[in-house]
C-alpha cells in the first residue's frame, strides 16, 4: 500500500481526500455521492457514539427508534421545515419492479405500483416523531420527554465530499417536548454544552458556543445554538446544533398538554444532533502530511507493539515478555494490539500505524529485551525515548492523558491565533484572503447585508458568540451601527 498523501501545503482538499482513503477511514461506494464507512472509521464512529450515548443518558435522555419513511403530507406539515429541506429529499413513489418484456434480465419500475402517498426518505425527523408524539403526550405528567434517535439521513446533496458531506449520513438527533418555554431553552443550551464537552474533551478540539443568525437557523426553529470549530486551512466547521423549537411543530402537528389547572396549551420542543462529519473534523483540525492524528480517548487503537526480531527463538522471548506486558494493559483498560504479523517488516508497520493516528507505538527488539526498556515512539509529536519495561503501562496510560491534553492545547493555540478584530471592509476581506480563520466584525443586524457579504467574500457568520462582549461599533459594509461583534468565517 503506498503512503504517499498530497501535501497539507500543496492542495488541503485533495490531501484530505488522500487521508480518509489511505489511512482506510472511508471508501466510496456505487451509490452518487454515499461512502462506505470501513471498518477503521467505523470503529472511531463508535467509539464517539458510545461516549456521547452515555453524555446523553446521564443528562435523562432515553434512545427510541422512528421510521425511516415520513409520508409528504406529514412533512409538508412545518411549512418553514419542509420548505428548508425540500431540494434535498430524496422520495420514494413506487413499491415494486418488474422485469422488462423488451429486454431481458433488465428491471422496470411496476406502474402499477404507485404508492397512495409518497414517501420522503427521511432528512430529519421532526415531522415523524411529532405526529407520534400527539399520542404520547395528554398531560403534564408526560412531560419531559427526552428521546434520541441514533439513525441514517438523507440529504440529496449535489457536491459531496468523504464523511463532511454525503447524501446518506450516520447521526444521532435529540427530539424533547416540554411543558414551559423556560424549561425547553434550558434543554437547548444544555445539550449545547453536552456537545462542546465532547468534541473538546474527548476530540481534543475547542469550539465556540454561540446563537446563529436568523438566517443560518435550523429551519422551522427560533434559535439555534451551534459549536463552531476551526481547521488547519482556516475553514470553519459548525461541528454541532441544538435547536429551540418553540411551539411551532406541536402547533403543526396539534401536540397539547393539560397543565395541572387543566389548562390546555402547546408543548415546548427542541431538537439537536452531530452526525459522522465530525469525523471530518477530527482529521482536519489535527493531521499532518504523514497520516491521521487521533486523540487518544477516541482511537480506536490507544499503543500498539510491533516486535523487531532475527529467528525464531528471538521472536519467542519477545513473544513471552508481550503476552505479559499485554495483560497488565488490558488491565488499565488501554486499547491495545501487538502486531507479530510475519508478512510485514516492522518499518512498513511503523508507517502504516502512523498513517492510521495511532497515539502510541511500542517497538521492541532482543537488545531491548536484554536491558529491560522498549522505543515509545509518541504519533503527536514523533519523539521517541527509551522506557523500562517495568511499570511501562502505567507510564503509557499518563502518555495517553498528556498526549490528548497536549493536542487539545495545540489546536486552541492555533485557534486562538486566528481570530482577528477588524474595522473595516479592507481588513475584513485582506484577513480573509490571507490569514484565514475567524474574523471578528461588527454587522448592522439585516439579513440583506449578510447575504451581500456572503456574496462578495464566501463568508458566513458563524455565530454570535454566547460569551459575546456587547461593544457598539460601525458595520464593516454598511457603516450603520452595530451594537456587537460577530464571528465571520468562510466554512465547509
Amino acid at each position: 500500500m503506498g503512503k504517499e498523501i498530497t501535501s497539507r501545503s500543496q492542495d488541503y482538499s485533495q490531501w484530505y481526500n488522500d487521508l480518509i482513503l489511505k489511512s482506510q477511514l472511508a471508501d466510496y461506494s456505487a451509490v452518487r455521492g454515499c461512502m462506505v464507512i470501513k471498518p477503521y472509521g467505523f470503529a472511531l464512529w463508535e467509539n464517539m457514539r458510545d461516549v456521547l450515548d452515555r453524555m446523553f443518558k446521564e443528562t435523562g435522555h432515553v434512545n427510541a427508534y422512528f421510521p425511516l419513511f415520513v409520508p409528504k403530507s406529514l412533512f409538508e406539515a412545518e411549512e418553514k421545515n419542509a420548505e428548508g429541506f425540500a431540494k434535498e429529499c430524496a422520495v420514494v413513489t413506487h413499491y415494486r419492479l418488474k422485469t422488462d418484456p423488451d429486454k431481458k434480465g433488465k428491471l422496470i419500475v411496476d406502474p402499477e405500483a404507485k404508492l397512495e402517498e409518497e414517501l420522503v426518505v427521511r432528512p430529519t425527523s421532526e415531522a415523524i416523531i411529532w405526529n407520534t408524539y400527539k399520542t404520547w403526550i395528554q398531560s403534564y405528567r408526560d412531560l419531559p420527554l427526552l428521546i434520541n434517535q441514533w439513525a441514517n439521513v438523507v440529504r440529496w446533496e449535489m457536491r459531496t465530499r468523504l464523511f463532511l458531506r454525503t447524501a446518506e449520513f450516520l447521526w444521532q438527533e435529540g427530539h424533547t417536548a416540554h411543558a414551559t418555554k423556560e424549561e425547553a431553552i434550558e434543554e437547548t443550551k444544555k445539550m449545547l454544552d453536552v456537545y462542546a464537552d465532547f468534541v473538546e474533551n474527548y476530540m481534543a478540539v475547542p469550539v465556540i458556543k454561540g446563537v446563529k443568525t436568523p438566517n443560518e437557523r435550523f429551519a422551522g426553529a427560533e434559535d439555534t445554538y451551534c459549536i463552531e470549530a476551526l481547521m488547519q486551512d482556516g475553514k470553519a466547521l459548525q461541528a454541532g446544533t441544538s435547536h429551540f423549537l418553540g411551539q411551532n411543530f406541536a402547533k403543526a402537528f396539534d401536540v397539547k398538554f393539560s397543565d395541572k389547572t387543566n389548562k390546555l396549551d402547546y408543548v415546548w420542543a427542541t431538537s439537536w444532533g452531530v452526525s459522522t462529519r465530525l469525523i471530518g473534523g477530527l482529521v482536519m483540525a489535527h493531521s499532518d502530511d504523514d497520516g491521521l492524528i487521533l486523540p487518544p480517548r477516541i482511537a480506536p487503537l490507544q499503543v500498539v507493539i510491533v516486535p523487531i526480531y532475527k529467528g525464531d527463538e528471538e521472536k519467542g522471548m519477545i513473544n513471552n515478555k508481550v503476552h505479559e506486558l499485554l495483560k497488565q494493559f488490558k488491565e488499565l483498560g488501554i486499547r491495545i494490539k501487538y502486531d507479530d504479523n510475519d508478512n510485514a517488516r516492522p518499518g512498513w508497520k511503523f508507517a502504516e500505524y502512523e498513517m492510521k493516528g495511532v497515539p502510541v507505538r511500542i517497538a521492541i527488539g532482543a537488545r531491548d529485551l536484554a536491558n529491560n526498556v522498549v522505543e515509545v515512539a509518541r504519533r503527536d509529536t514523533k519523539q521517541k525515548s527509551s522506557v523500562n519495561i517495568n511499570g511501562l503501562a502505567f507510564y503509557i496510560k499518563e502518555l495517553l492523558e498528556e498526549i490528548q491534553l497536549h493536542m487539545f492545547n495545540t489546536a486552541k493555540q492555533f485557534r486562538d491565533e486566528h481570530i482577528t478584530k477588524v474595522d473595516n471592509w479592507d481588513e475584513f476581506v485582506n484577513v480573509l484572503d490571507t490569514k484565514a480563520g475567524f474574523v471578528a466584525a461588527h454587522w448592522d443586524g439585516t439579513a440583506e447585508t449578510e447575504d451581500k457579504i456572503k456574496e462578495l467574500t464566501k463568508a458566513t457568520i458563524r455565530c454570535i458568540p454566547l460569551n459575546n462582549e456587547e461593544k457598539s461599533g460601525s458595520c464593516i459594509l454598511t457603516g450603520k451601527p452595530s451594537k456587537e461583534r460577530v464571528l465571520f468565517a468562510r466554512a465547509y
